[in-house]
C-alpha cells in the first residue's frame, strides 16, 4: 500500500478525536440541534441503564456538548429524529439510518439472544393479542403488565409480556415511541414510522453493510481495517472489497502511522492534515463511549487498557463498578470511580488512577479539576468529595470542594 501521508501516533489520536467531536472544548453553549448533529457525527449512541452517575447516553453527549438539558435526548426520540435498535448494541440512531438496519429486523433470528424464535412460535396467540391491545389502546411499557402472582393488579403475567415486547422490538414490529423515566414505551411500527414501506424505501443487505462501513469510517475518522466492523457489530463484513472500492472512489486515503503502520483516513478529514491539530478538551468519558467501547482499539490507539467492570464480580474488579476514562488534551491519562449522591447533591469520587506515564503538571491539575467540576455541576451537584486520589493530586486539591 502506498501511503500518501505519514502521521505521528498523536496526530492519529487527534484525527480520531476530531471525528468524534472530542478534540476541542465546546465553543458555545449547546442548542438542541447540536445534540442531533452530535449523534449523527458518531452514527450511534449506545444505551445503558446504569445510573450511579448520569446514564451513559447522556454522559457521552455531555463529553462533547458540555452543559445541556438531558431532556433533549427524550425529545429527539419522541419527535422521531432518532430511533432505537440493535446497532453496536442497543443504540439511539438517526432516523435517516433506519434503512441500514431494517434487514436485521426482517431476519431477527440472526440476532442471537436478542430474538427467540422458539418463544415466538410457542406464544403466537398471546403475541397477537398483545399487538391487538396496542393497536386498540395505544403504546405500552413493560411495567404496565403485572406479575401472575398478583393477578388483581393487572391482566397479564409481567415476565412473559416483557419477553413478547422485546421479541417484537427485535423483529421491528414494535418500536420505542418514547421513554418515560428512561423506560421504553412501545408502539406499532406503523405509527412510529408511518411513511416507511419496505418495497419503496428498503435497500439490500449488501448496500446496508456498505453504508454502515462508510458511517463507521467517517465516525472513526482514522482506523485500521480490523477496527471497522465492530462499530455496528458486523459479522463477515466484506472489508477488503469495501476498502478497495472506497479508496478507488476517493472516500478513503491510505496513511502510515507511527507504531500502527497502515491505516485509512476518511476523506472528510483530509483538510485537517494541512495544519497541526491542537487538542484542548479535557473531560470524563462514559465506559460506553465510542472512543473506548472497543477495548483493542483503545489499547492500540491510546495505549489505554480498559475493561468495563460493572459486569465483573466485585472481588475480580481491578478498579471499580463504573469507572470513567479521563481525556486530557488528546490523550487518555487516567480513570475515576465516581457516584452521584443525588439527595446530598454531591459527586463522590471514590478513587482516581493515573496512567503510568502521566505527568502531573500545573495545567493538568487545573484542567482535570475543572472537568470534574463541570461534570458534577451538570448533574446538579453542589459539592465534590474526593475519597482517594494519587498523592500528586491530593497535595493540590482539597478533600471537599463546594461548587460555585
Amino acid at each position: 500500500m502506498n501511503s500518501l501521508h505519514s502521521l505521528s501516533l498523536q496526530e492519529a489520536r487527534h484525527l480520531h478525536l476530531a471525528a468524534q467531536g472530542l478534540l476541542r472544548a465546546p465553543a458555545k453553549r449547546a442548542v438542541y440541534q447540536d445534540l442531533i448533529s452530535c449523534i449523527s457525527r458518531m452514527s450511534l449512541l449506545q444505551i445503558d441503564t446504569i445510573h450511579v452517575v448520569a446514564r451513559s447516553p447522556y454522559l457521552v453527549l455531555f463529553s462533547r456538548l458540555g452543559n445541556y438539558p438531558q431532556a433533549w435526548l427524550e425529545q429527539a426520540l419522541a419527535q422521531g429524529e432518532l430511533f432505537e435498535y440493535w446497532a453496536h448494541e442497543a443504540c439511539f440512531i438517526p432516523r435517516d439510518d433506519y434503512r441500514l438496519l431494517r434487514h436485521r429486523m426482517l431476519s431477527p433470528e440472526r440476532l442471537g439472544w436478542k430474538y427467540n424464535a422458539q418463544w415466538v412460535a410457542d406464544h403466537q396467540q398471546a403475541i397477537a393479542e398483545l399487538l391487538q391491545q396496542i393497536q386498540e389502546n395505544g403504546p405500552v411499557r413493560a411495567a404496565d403488565f403485572t406479575r401472575a402472582d398478583n393477578p388483581k393488579s393487572g391482566w397479564w403475567d409481567w415476565k412473559p409480556h416483557k419477553r413478547h415486547l422485546e421479541n417484537l422490538f427485535s423483529a421491528g414490529e414494535l418500536m420505542v415511541a418514547e421513554r418515560r423515566n428512561f423506560q421504553r414505551v412501545y408502539d406499532l411500527r406503523s405509527r412510529v414510522m408511518p411513511d416507511w414501506q419496505d418495497e419503496m424505501h428498503g435497500i439490500s443487505e449488501a448496500e446496508a453493510i456498505r453504508q454502515m462501513l462508510m458511517n463507521s469510517a467517517r465516525s472513526l475518522g482514522i482506523f485500521r481495517a480490523a477496527w471497522l466492523p465492530d462499530y455496528y457489530r458486523l459479522k463477515r463484513a466484506p472489508l477488503t472489497d469495501f476498502i478497495a472500492d472506497a479508496q478507488g472512489a476517493g472516500d478513503l486515503v491510505a496513511v502510515n502511522t507511527e507504531g500502527l503502520g497502515e491505516m485509512w483516513l476518511h476523506r472528510d478529514y483530509l483538510p485537517l492534515l494541512e495544519t497541526p491539530l491542537q487538542a484542548t478538551h479535557s473531560t470524563v468519558l462514559s465506559p460506553f463511549d465510542p472512543v473506548v467501547w472497543d477495548r483493542k482499539r483503545a489499547l492500540e490507539l491510546f495505549n489505554f487498557d480498559y475493561r468495563i467492570e460493572c459486569y465483573t464480580p466485585e472481588e475480580k474488579r481491578k478498579f471499580g463498578y463504573f469507572v470513567l476514562p479521563i481525556l486530557h488534551r488528546g490523550q487518555i491519562k487516567g480513570r475515576l470511580d465516581a457516584r452521584m449522591l443525588r439527595q446530598a447533591k454531591q459527586l463522590e469520587i471514590k478513587n482516581i488512577w493515573l496512567e503510568e506515564k502521566t505527568r502531573v503538571t500545573a495545567r493538568f491539575v487545573v484542567d482535570i479539576r475543572r472537568a470534574i467540576e463541570r461534570f458534577a455541576a451538570w448533574q446538579g451537584a453542589e459539592s465534590v468529595a474526593i475519597l482517594q486520589a494519587p498523592d500528586t493530586l491530593k497535595d493540590q486539591w482539597p478533600a471537599l470542594w463546594t461548587l460555585d
